[in-house]
């Protein structure tokens, strides 16, 4: 069946009707309809002010096609408490993400990468990716001759830049609350969302109706959720979402490394060993920073954050260093890591030319965890509703492409609403939001196949699989082309 004709089963019938939709030329000049019907009425009300949400707004408020629709933004966070408890002073915040050349792009293009603090983000221009049962390796690397690649889609060889959630976050409030026009409803929480009513003279039967905590109502042309995976803008459109938990937690931590290079100042590295109960990955930030993403099983990852610093740190030099089995025994020691790596390491001779430096320190406070899951909408657009960022899918961190697709969602929807602003089209029908969905549903849900794929691959530690897998790394290794198109792909190019 196709995406779009999901919106049409079970209780959702009775929901969105084409039909019932009202057809306004004007994007402007509500001030008249407000006062028949008791709400607040706009062109575009986004519920969620996380990365994702902010960058379409700012996106539409910076093109000048949609820059006079009347849109809002609701957010339980205080939006400007947020800005100002940005210290750039402080320590490197425990959630980072890595950013596509494409996703800078576009923040470029929508006047937010501006705001950025350059001096806390960290490009890099490297990876090593190897397997932790049999050793294969893959590097990516756009200035290696082997790549067979002339010109790199970043002049500068780039293939991410780390950066801080809340630098990113920042950054865009600061662009959007330049515009002006722009109605924040910081903090407020939607208690309810229900269908407007036929007003004899203004059918708003097919419009969303959100009602806030303080008792605002706000009546959307265009309700879009950015709320993230739990999204009440979703559950109340009826839009399905299908998924699984992967019974396994993302621990994170800010480091200190040995050796502020990484391979040199201006050639960073990115590390990601694969071992069979998840990924380890050693990302770098500016100077000897690091940021840690380490995908394990519950009961390793709570036996991990309980761990005397000294202790954790043995262990995350471990992971890049010991075999599987010898990470089994060190997990069930429940202290006293320091000692047995050292011992054990004495007896192997690791690739330091593969390995990340060693880790010296961990950044107090900083190591936590979180539930893995994957989850996909069935659609991401109805009868007057958009759904982006964790709202549409949840992907698992191993290629660190969670944010870089709710950027991509949000630069598509704008390019859906601009060109039905300029074609004098209701910018919430269905018809409107199609080039949406078709754009972003099914990219994403490749990303989505493919990152699932490799978690379970990578999850065998025995039998057949392992060769098999080794093979396939080393034989990608060895052949530019396919490593070109991969590489394009992560970076956003493709």
């Amino acid at each position: 069946m196709h995406r779009s004709s999901l919106l049409r089963l079970g209780r959702i019938t009775k929901v969105w009707s084409r039909s019932q939709a009202p057809r306004i030329e004007s994007c402007r000049g509500y001030a008249t309809e407000s006062s028949q019907s008791h709400h607040d009425l706009y062109d575009v009300v986004c519920v969620g002010g996380g990365p994702a949400g902010l960058s379409l707004l700012a996106g539409l408020r910076a093109s000048p096609v949609t820059s006079r629709l009347k849109v809002a933004l609701i957010e339980g966070q205080d939006i400007q408490s947020s800005q100002a408890k940005f210290d750039i002073s402080a320590p490197f915040s425990n959630r980072c993400s890595s950013l596509t050349p494409t996703s800078v792009s576009h923040l470029k293009e929508i006047g937010a990468w501006s705001s950025v603090e350059e001096k806390r983000v960290q490009p890099y221009q490297e990876m090593q990716v190897w397997d932790g049962v049999s050793g294969a390796s893959i590097n990516f690397d756009w200035a290696s001759p082997a790549q067979g690649i002339i010109q790199p889609p970043d002049s500068t060889g780039t293939i991410a830049y780390m950066i801080e959630n809340n630098n990113l976050t920042r950054a865009l409030s600061q662009r959007l609350t330049s515009f002006e026009d722009i109605t924040l409803f910081s903090p407020a929480r939607v208690d309810s969302i229900n269908l407007g009513e036929d007003l004899h003279d203004f059918n708003m039967q097919s419009w969303p109706i959100v009602t806030l905590n303080s008792g605002q109502k706000l009546a959307a042309r265009l309700l879009i959720g950015a709320d993230g995976a739990n999204s009440p803008v979703r559950n109340f459109a009826g839009m399905v979402s299908r998924g699984w938990d992967y019974n396994r937690h993302g621990v994170v931590a800010t480091l200190a490394m040995n050796d502020a290079g990484w391979g040199g100042e201006e050639h960073k590295i990115a590390y990601q060993r694969f071992l069979p109960t998840g990924p380890i990955a050693l990302l770098p930030l500016p100077g000897n920073a690091a940021s840690l993403v380490w995908s394990t099983t519950p009961e390793r990852a709570t036996r991990l954050k309980g761990l005397k610093a000294e202790d954790f740190v043995a262990m995350v030099n471990a992971a890049f260093r010991l075999d599987p089995v010898e990470l089994t025994y060190l997990h069930s020691l429940e202290e006293g890591q320091v000692k047995e790596v050292n011992w054990r390491e004495s007896q192997h001779s690791a690739d330091e030319m593969r390995i990340p430096k060693r880790v010296t320190a961990v950044q107090p406070g900083t190591v936590a965890n979180f539930p893995l899951k994957m989850r996909h909408a069935d659609t991401y657009t109805g009868e007057r509703v958009a759904l982006i960022g964790d709202a549409a899918h949840t992907i698992h961190p191993l290629a660190g492409q969670g944010l870089n697709q709710g950027q991509g969602d949000a630069a598509s929807l704008v390019r859906a609403i601009k060109a039905a602003v300029e074609h004098g089209a209701d910018i919430g029908s269905q018809e409107a939001l199609d080039a949406y969905n078709r754009d972003r549903w099914a990219a994403n849900n490749l990303l989505l196949g493919v990152v699932d794929k490799l978690h379970k691959l990578y999850q065998f530690e025995s039998g057949p699989i392992v060769p098999l897998r080794s093979f396939g790394l080393s034989a990608v290794n060895r052949l530019p082309a396919l490593k070109k198109f991969l590489m394009k792909s992560a970076t956003g190019a493709a």
